[in-house]
């Protein structure tokens, strides 16, 4: 009996203990989501420049000092610096992106990104299935998107364009629902670790809806 209640107590506070990084998360993404977008209004407004790959030396430094200080408070702040930094490089997308073809292509960005994520995190949520043996198809998968989306910015090919956007696409879904998993089963207890990943899984996901929709509609023409 002593060892049935022993089990019981471990159970709830476990439940506890995810139910408080769940909502540690979800909290800390959405102000983070609210700075990002700030600062894209603010680089749209300053008339910032599209900065290309040069955008990657500052984003993997902020992404460095947020995993070496995510267990103090400093974290916090590399989290807004990591998140502040993707949301003013995306400003200048938006920005050719709506004068181009208005906002409707931003805002249909938008509503696929969200539906997906409140998708699969509810359904991640309801059905608790495990999806840890997603991890190593989805790193794999993502390094060669990543590669193969540098390469293009060298060649220049459409179709490998599209191509590497609708891998992000689907790799960065894969991603919200492996980690969702990975929370509640007790794999993660780190708020600030989760709330980068689904940042960007979340990030790659608009930028990727983003590129898809202006091709079909011929807005990169």
């Amino acid at each position: 009996m002593q060892e049935l209640y022993s089990q019981t107590e471990r159970a709830q506070a476990h439940s506890e203990e995810v139910s408080k990084v769940l909502r540690n998360t979800y909290t800390l993404l959405a102000m983070t989501f609210a700075f990002s977008a700030l600062m894209a209004v603010v680089a749209i407004v300053a008339n910032v420049p599209y900065m290309g790959l040069w955008m990657l030396l500052p984003y993997v430094a902020f992404l460095w000092l947020t995993e070496k200080n995510k267990n103090s408070s400093m974290g916090i702040v590399w989290v807004f610096a990591l998140t502040g930094w993707l949301g003013f490089t995306a400003g200048p997308i938006v920005g050719m992106v709506t004068a181009a073809a208005g906002i409707e292509p931003v805002l249909m960005a938008l509503g696929g990104t969200a539906l997906i994520f409140f998708g699969l995190s509810g359904y991640v949520l309801t059905t608790r299935k495990d999806l840890s043996f997603m991890s190593g198809f989805l790193m794999t998968g993502l390094l060669v998107a990543f590669v193969a989306g540098i390469a293009n910015v060298f060649l220049g090919i459409s179709g490998l364009g599209l191509a590497v956007s609708s891998m992000f696409l689907l790799l960065s879904s894969g991603v919200i629902a492996w980690y969702t998993s990975v929370i509640i089963h007790g794999g993660e207890t780190n708020y600030i670790s989760a709330t980068v990943t689904l940042f960007v899984a979340i990030y790659n996901i608009f930028m990727s809806l983003l590129s898809l929709i202006m091709s079909f509609t011929g807005g990169d023409d």
